[in-house]
């Protein structure tokens, strides 16, 4: 039984349009004449509970709850029947002490059903009627199906959104048919040309079953062309199965990977992070953020974030306050160099779990200041891997990179390092110590999209390094997703990679921010090649050896079987190398870190 507020007025005005529908039922029955008294008096002596029999039962079905400017035929059938239930309740009960004719319940609820529609539907006009005059944007719908059925029909109710040209669907039983008053143009191979047929000014991609693949290619298509792309959500994400304007969204760049996210079993994850203390490094940073808001769902004991940049900290702890309010939530804001604080933090705290996202990942500002990297990279997770087998941490994730294969640069040698040791510890220590590799991260602090962005914002040119260099791509929630699954799943030692499906070139990607934004690449924004930059290259691998790989029990996750390493020689080399950070060249340091990873094939790409 809710009533809103803004049905309050219909509630009084039923209550009125009952009481005269049965008067005016009188009336009419009788032709206008006089009414005799033995009905007149009925009327005023059952018109009360008349009213309240028929008040209650639309409180019952909540009539008072729906939203009239938006209400559609199912609304408007709910209120015809409960005016034709009650109605015929009604009518059995005059039938039976026969106090007024039969046929005045008819009419009566005639007249009720014509008066609560009226006054219902004209709200709904004057809600259409004062959005403003309508827009002269033209827009073509992909998709034929019940989703942009119901999106066409949702525009042609809100004119100043603008107007629908028609669809285009590969369905061949509907080519040339008319759909709702929409004419089906063609399929998807005349988008182009369609587009320049109906002056369209935005393109909508209206299938929520679409694979990735499909929308990229659509996307890909009209990237000529001047206008906006939209989508709805995919299948997972609507609820109810209906769409609506409030869900259609800018196409984002995630839809350019071609590929479906890895779906991950939250079972796993739930045992994994259930009534445990998590310590998550770098907890403000990109990846660290979006890991603690997916821990924060399966329930914690407690969380603790770690991190030297305060502000970043703050704003996620703000949020999770916000969005997990019983959440025992502890930041810390800290340097892992400091072996001395850690042992603080690890003793006082006694985590369970450690997910290890803090690290230098700029590969041109490493290879000037090599010797940070050094510090935070190597040393200040050997200080974190120090303290999870001191105080008998469960797991231990590391983040790592594609950048630690076959390294070029520095930072990318560094997280190498920091593999090995990694996996040196795991064999003599009761905590599972695993680091999870992947490629670069749509939309990450210091990653290509927020700087294309940028670039584009202010009317170009974006830049690019190399016409043909190509990375991995995955999304932040994925890649978080991927280092929680590795998590549950670890037994000790083993590197995990995402099979990242293929490889995207960054000037393509350059390109089709463009056209989402709008504009025609190389005609309104220019793209210009820069050149390589220090220790960049232009093929990243993510597996050391691909027949040296295992499958996981998750499609699309592998691991890389454990090296034996030289314990010796790796102390060896940290010894030097901790030397090295008090003073030495950037050689030096090159030469010392090829000892421990000798496929580190260093390489400058210096700008002229």
């Amino acid at each position: 039984m809710k009533v809103t507020k803004q049905n309050i007025k219909y509630l009084i005005m039923d209550i009125i349009i009952i009481a005269l529908s049965a008067y005016l039922a009188l009336i009419l029955r009788f032709e206008g004449n006089n009414i005799p008294s033995l009905y007149m008096d009925a009327f005023k002596k059952y018109i009360l509970i008349f009213v309240g029999i028929k008040i209650l039962f639309y409180l019952i079905i909540n009539v008072y709850s729906i939203y009239w400017p938006k209400a559609s035929v199912a609304e408007a059938m709910t209120v015809a029947v409960s005016v034709a239930v009650t109605s015929l309740i009604m009518l059995v009960v005059i039938n039976y002490f026969r106090v007024v004719p039969i046929s005045t319940i008819i009419i009566a609820a005639i007249i009720e059903l014509i008066l609560m529609g009226f006054f219902r539907f004209i709200s709904r006009f004057r809600d259409e009627s004062s959005r403003g005059e309508k827009s002269n944007k033209k827009i073509l719908i992909v998709g034929a199906g019940s989703a942009g059925l119901m999106l066409a029909n949702e525009i042609k109710r809100h004119a100043h959104v603008g107007e629908v040209v028609g669809f285009v669907d590969d369905d061949q039983y509907k080519a040339k048919t008319v759909i709702s008053g929409f004419k089906v143009l063609g399929n998807s191979t005349m988008i182009p040309e369609l587009l320049d047929t109906y002056e369209v000014d935005e393109l909508i991609v209206a299938i929520p079953s679409a694979s990735k693949k499909r929308k990229a290619d659509i996307i890909k298509s009209v990237k000529d062309h001047n206008i906006k792309i939209k989508t709805v959500p995919s299948l997972y994400e609507i609820i109810d199965s209906k769409v609506s304007l409030s869900e259609v969204r800018e196409v984002s760049i995630d839809d350019l990977l071609g590929r479906e996210p890895v779906k991950l079993d939250s079972s796993y994850l739930h045992k994994l992070i259930n009534d445990k203390v998590v310590l998550v490094t770098g907890g403000g940073g990109s990846i660290g953020s979006e890991l603690c808001r997916q821990i924060a769902k399966y329930g914690p004991k407690k969380l603790v974030i770690l991190d030297i940049y305060e502000n970043n900290a703050y704003e996620i702890q703000l949020e999770l306050i916000e969005n997990h309010p019983q959440l025992d939530l502890e930041v810390c804001i800290e340097n892992i160099r400091e072996k001395d604080r850690m042992d603080i933090i690890f003793d006082h705290y006694r985590p369970n779990l450690v997910f290890h996202a803090a690290a230098h990942k700029h590969v041109p500002l490493m290879e000037d200041s090599y010797t940070s990297a050094i510090k935070n990279n190597i040393f200040g997770t050997r200080n974190l891997l120090n303290m999870a087998d001191k105080y008998g941490v469960e797991r231990f994730v590391n983040i790592s990179t594609d950048k630690a294969v076959n390294p070029t640069n520095i930072m990318g040698a560094t997280k190498r390092v920091i593999e090995i040791m990694l996996q040196s510890i795991d064999k003599q220590s009761n905590t599972s110590f695993v680091a999870v590799r992947f490629g670069n991260v749509l939309g990450s602090n210091g990653s290509v999209i927020p700087l294309f962005k940028k670039q584009i914002a202010k009317g170009g040119p974006v830049t690019v390094t190399d016409k043909d260099i190509i990375r991995y791509f995955m999304t932040i929630p994925e890649a978080c997703s991927l280092v929680l699954q590795a998590g549950a799943i670890a037994r000790g030692g083993e590197i995990f990679i995402l099979d990242m499906g293929e490889p995207v070139k960054i000037v393509d990607l350059a390109e089709n921010l463009i056209s989402l934004s709008g504009f025609v690449p190389y005609r309104d924004i220019e793209i210009k090649f820069t050149g390589l930059r220090p220790g960049e290259k232009l093929y990243e691998e993510l597996i050391l050896n691909l027949e040296n790989s295992d499958k996981t029990v998750f499609e699309k996750i592998y691991i890389e079987k454990p090296v034996i390493h030289d314990q010796e020689k790796l102390q060896e080399v940290l010894s030097k190398l901790e030397v090295l950070t008090h003073g030495a060249t950037k050689q030096e340091v090159i030469d010392t870190l090829k000892e421990l990873v000798p496929e580190f094939n260093h390489k400058e790409n210096r700008v002229e």
